[in-house]
């Protein structure tokens, strides 16, 4: 025991010794590490330590497992996040959080649900609106407009598509020109092949002559490619003389990693690093196992066919003007639901007109029957009368109850126009138009050509148009190159190494084996010690072009039909246009003379009640004049909503629809 604390003495004093520690070990072994070791504590900073160690593991090991669960978190909330991108053509973010090309981008997700705007309107289950809060509740709410404005992100999807050098796909207005493609319809720039790599001949027992040739490949954008395999292989020989046995076997790994991109230009690369590792039960082998590597660089550039930006960006302009045409399909279905909902809203007005005026007509007739049973009692009217009064408040009624229907179907309309959900308070509520129909004015009235030049400016159709003929501008430039023989120069650098196990025999005892591998065979292709060189031209001449002349001729023609389609619309314009001026000119004229006819009327009525009551005219002459004021009513309300909607049609003809109105584009996105 006495031994046993002089050795634990001297292991408090050099606890970081190995042979401390290995005498430590032994004692404890021994036995002589009792009660005294744990009352002096001399071991104690060494099993902290280990604890801490250990603890350090621990942590250390979860963390790819923390780092997975960030990742897996992340990719749920982008794929089910509902905050929108502002662009979704814009290059994914991939710096430093290296995963994000590979996630759902985040889209927002369709709300079927009414503004607040809606309910707040509802009070006492009444909507009082006016022009100005039905245009905002339209452009909050309709489903039209939440359709069109999906065409935008559409576009931008297809300009992300494409700036990867893929063909973009269009949309419903915006196809694509089939001229753009080469081959199969559907195909991008080039395929995505795998770069000049392999061994080549690095390892054999003579290198074999070839003819070099490297074709364009890669797209905009760049891929890493990485190929790894394990092999082994048992070959029967029908000789020994090369490899001494009749049977080998030789086990191969293989592994490479290549990088390749295209450009713009017209130019493409690649890089490639190869590493094979065989080993062989082959007899006289230099090495074995042995390490072949090979480093190759490679670049292309199409010379005539294929080359410039025009050419090789021809599908990032196309899915860029039809990002255009997006946001001009989306104003032109703005401007459209925003004169439809004005004029439903003058129709509802004129509707409303109508209504008091049934009501108005069914209040006199009552009180003309009431007047004619007061009448026959005093004996100054007949039983026919009264039958004739009771007739035509019948009449009254019928069209009151004809009239309320219309109202409520207009109504019922407008607030399909003005939401995306009819709940039950809004289905229930009613509308009360707190605008009053416009009296027809002069200056409603611009000259022809003044407007003919505003709606040249301002119609979505004609953008489209023009857009739509730049597009075929591109395929018509592309196909002129593609006429062109195709000529490409390529250039090709490669450097291999050869290594391994080189065995060397011994006459005095056993083979000796110098140990070789990657190291060298890495350093080997570093200082070019086997290279090789490739400089070339490829040039293809189609005999007769006959493919490449009719895609010519086809994609001309095309952009003739666009530029006919073009004028075609610029004269619908113009049609739209004058018909809209005439169309006010004779509503106004038709309002004039109805508003004329309507107090002429009134006056012949009042007139004769006069009479009625002098008894000198009979009730039935008063029911014919009362009917005449209901149609000069009529007439009047219609040729009213007639005139101001020819103004709203006069608005969308020269495409101020929205301006007229101080509605945004801006606030339609919103």
């Amino acid at each position: 025991m006495h031994a046993g604390r002089k050795r634990l003495s001297s292991l408090c004093a050099h606890p970081a010794s190995p042979g401390a520690l290995a005498s430590l070990g032994a004692s404890r072994k021994a036995g002589l590490c009792g009660s005294n070791v744990r009352r002096t504590g001399c071991v104690r900073p060494r099993e902290n330590a280990e604890k801490i160690l250990s603890r350090r593991r621990r942590i250390v090991g979860l963390v790819p497992l923390v780092f997975l669960l960030a990742l897996a978190r992340t990719a749920y909330a982008a794929g089910d996040s509902v905050i929108g991108p502002r662009d979704i053509s814009r290059n994914p973010e991939w710096f430093p959080r290296f995963y994000r090309p590979y996630l759902r981008l985040p889209l927002e997700a369709p709300d079927f649900t009414n503004s607040a705007r809606v309910s707040r309107w509802i009070q006492n289950g009444t909507i009082r609106l006016s022009m100005t809060e039905l245009l905002s509740a339209v452009v909050e709410n309709n489903l039209d407009l939440v359709y069109s404005k999906s065409f935008r992100p559409i576009a931008e999807s297809d300009v992300l598509r494409a700036k990867a050098g893929q063909a973009p796909r269009g949309f419903e207005g915006a196809s694509i020109p089939s001229g753009l493609f080469t081959g199969a319809i559907g195909a991008g720039l080039g395929q995505a092949a795998g770069g000049a790599g392999g061994i080549g001949g690095g390892g054999g027992i003579t290198g074999n002559a070839r003819a070099v040739f490297i074709s364009p490949r890669g797209t905009f954008d760049p891929s890493f490619t990485l190929n790894f395999s394990q092999d082994r292989a048992t070959s029967p020989l029908n000789t020994v003389r090369v490899s001494g046995i009749p049977v080998v076997t030789g086990p191969t790994t293989f592994l490479q990693g290549s990088y390749q991109q295209a450009f713009t230009t017209g130019t493409s690369f690649s890089v490639s690093l190869s590493n094979q590792r065989q080993s062989s039960t082959q007899q006289f082998l230099l090495y074995n196992p042995a390490l072949v590597s090979r480093f190759s660089f490679s670049f292309t550039q199409q010379i005539l066919n294929g080359f410039g930006f025009a050419v090789q960006r021809r599908f990032l302009d196309v899915a860029k003007n039809n990002r255009v045409i997006a946001q001009e399909i989306l104003r032109q279905n703005a401007i459209a639901t925003v004169a439809l909902a004005q004029s439903m809203y003058w129709d509802l007005a004129g509707s409303r007109e109508n209504l008091r005026a049934a009501q108005e007509s069914l209040a006199v007739a009552e009180k003309l029957l009431a007047d004619t049973r007061v009448r026959v009692t005093i004996g100054n009217a007949s039983d026919l009368d009264v039958i004739s009064s009771e007739s035509e408040a019948a009449s009254r009624r019928r069209d009151l109850i004809a009239a309320q229907t219309d109202f409520q179907t207009k109504e019922l309309a407008l607030k399909s126009v003005l939401s995306r959900k009819m709940d039950a308070d809004l289905a229930a509520a009613r509308i009360e138009i707190t605008d009053t129909l416009p009296e027809p004015g002069a200056s409603d009235l611009p000259k022809f050509q003044e407007a003919v030049e505003r709606a040249y400016k301002k119609r979505p159709e004609l953008k489209q148009g023009e857009l739509s003929v730049q597009s075929e501008g591109i395929v018509v430039r592309f196909t002129r190159n593609s006429m062109k023989p195709t000529l490409t120069l390529f250039g090709l650098f490669a450097s291999s190494g050869l290594y391994g196990d080189r065995t060397i025999p011994n006459p005095d005892g056993p083979p000796i084996v110098l140990p070789g591998g990657l190291a060298q065979s890495l350093r080997q292709v570093a200082r070019g010690s086997f290279p090789e060189y490739a400089v070339g031209f490829a040039l293809s001449i189609p005999l007769r072009n006959r493919a490449a002349q009719a895609d010519n001729v086809r994609a001309r023609l095309e952009q003739r039909q666009s530029e006919v389609q073009l004028r075609r619309t610029r004269t619908t314009i113009e049609l739209e246009v004058r018909r809209a001026i005439i169309g006010i000119e004779q509503s106004r004229a038709q309002a004039e003379a109805a508003r004329k006819a309507l107090d002429l009327t009134r006056q012949i009525l009042e007139a004769e009640g006069i009479k009625l009551q002098e008894g000198i005219s009979s009730p039935y002459r008063l029911t014919q004049l009362q009917r005449d004021l209901i149609a000069a009513q009529r007439a009047d309300v219609e040729a009213r909503v007639s005139y101001v909607k020819a103004v709203v049609e006069l608005s969308r003809a020269t495409g101020e629809t929205l301006e007229k109105n101080h509605i945004t584009m801006d606030d339609i996105l919103r």
